[in-house]
């Protein structure tokens, strides 16, 4: 495909009207997106989004912007082979389409400075690849979109991808690897925690407290996959847009809906390296609840690992304490434990009760 601003940018206005309409309308396609991730084949969510990627294109021949028109062509190709039934969103799909769609804004806010993005090329050859490609293609041309993009792939290989990936045998980490692996998880969770003020020294309050409650249950879960899973849970909120999760007000439904996206952002990285499962499923469960009204698989107690049980309940304990920080220390530790305990159905508990025993520790102390 051969690109080109041509006339485009001199319609200043025409461009910045799309601009704001595509802006609205990727917000919840994003969202639908990180739905299907969970329900691949969910009927009325890909029409829903086939609906929605034709009135982008049908905007942008409208308004006369070319570029974009041809840069969804394909998108709205491979969403009508979904409504079809001939491909599904599974495994790599609805990431690149999320990059995808990210670097189309981008790329029309490039247009509106009259500039041109480099990656614009290699977008619009991928999702042309993508658009054509046979069914047990599409997952392969996925990631090398999202390669060709400078991202990665955050999805969840399958046991015979792995396998693929780093041979038939897994080489057992040696402590020194180990131990470079936690380091650069730990820098990575400080890096998620620059982001926000609010964030200091949340890593390390959460791996004491989970560390503790594992040690007072004596030490049923790994300590290092426990201590791998702490750094990691949540740094998959760094491939979502910021302003869902650094937004201080209330989140809308569909904002609430992509936010769900970043365990398995997180599960995806750490997975990538051997040694890790463990921590892995530990961050891709610890939204789930005892009472089967979790995400992203809405498991039962008896499914959900006991370190994602941990995680849960110091995760909520840090959120309760932050948002109780005005009332002093003492007062805020006892308000958040009286909000955890309250909690029956969202927290395994087993679990209180040693969780208990180590705030009554860091009372006294």
């Amino acid at each position: 495909m051969n690109i080109h601003l041509s006339d485009e940018v001199t319609d200043r206005e025409a461009i910045e009207e799309f601009v704001e309409s595509l802006s609205d309308s990727v917000s919840k396609i994003e969202s639908s997106l990180a739905r299907l991730k969970n329900d691949p084949r969910h009927k009325e969510t890909i029409e829903s989004l086939y609906s929605a990627v034709r009135n982008i294109k049908d905007e942008a021949l409208y308004y006369k912007i070319d570029l974009a028109a041809k840069l969804v062509l394909p998108i709205e190709v491979l969403l009508m082979r979904a409504c079809n039934n001939e491909i599904t969103f599974e495994n790599a799909l609805p990431d690149a389409l999320i990059m995808a769609f990210d670097q189309i804004e981008l790329a029309m806010d490039d247009v509106f400075s009259g500039e041109m993005a480099s990656s614009l090329p290699r977008l619009t050859e991928g999702l042309e690849r993508l658009a054509s490609s046979s069914p047990q293609h599409i997952d392969q041309c996925a990631i090398e979109l999202i390669d060709s993009l400078g991202g990665r792939r955050l999805l969840r290989a399958s046991n015979s991808e792995r396998r693929k990936a780093v041979g038939a045998a897994s080489v057992a980490r040696s402590p020194e690897q180990r131990a470079g692996d936690l380091r650069f998880f730990h820098s990575l969770a400080n890096l998620f925690e620059s982001r926000s003020e609010k964030f200091k020294g949340r890593t390390l309050r959460l791996l004491r407290l989970a560390l503790k409650t594992n040690e007072i249950n004596n030490n049923t879960i790994d300590p290092l996959q426990l201590e791998a899973a702490i750094y990691m849970h949540d740094v998959g909120m760094m491939f979502l847009p910021e302003r869902i999760w650094l937004k201080p007000e209330y989140m809308t439904p569909e904002e609430k809906e992509m936010l769900r996206a970043h365990p398995g952002y997180s599960a995806g990285i750490i997975e990538r390296i051997d040694g890790w499962s463990d921590a892995a499923q530990m961050i891709l469960e610890h939204h789930e609840m005892p009472d089967g009204l979790g995400y992203p698989k809405r498991l039962g107690a008896d499914e959900i690992c006991d370190g994602a049980k941990v995680l849960a309940i110091v995760d909520a304990f840090e959120s309760i304490m932050l948002k109780h920080s005005q009332r002093g220390k003492n007062r805020s530790i006892m308000r958040a434990i009286a909000e955890i305990n309250a909690c029956n159905n969202q927290f395994a508990p087993e679990w209180i009760e040693p969780f208990n025993k180590v705030i009554r520790q860091t009372v006294e102390a």
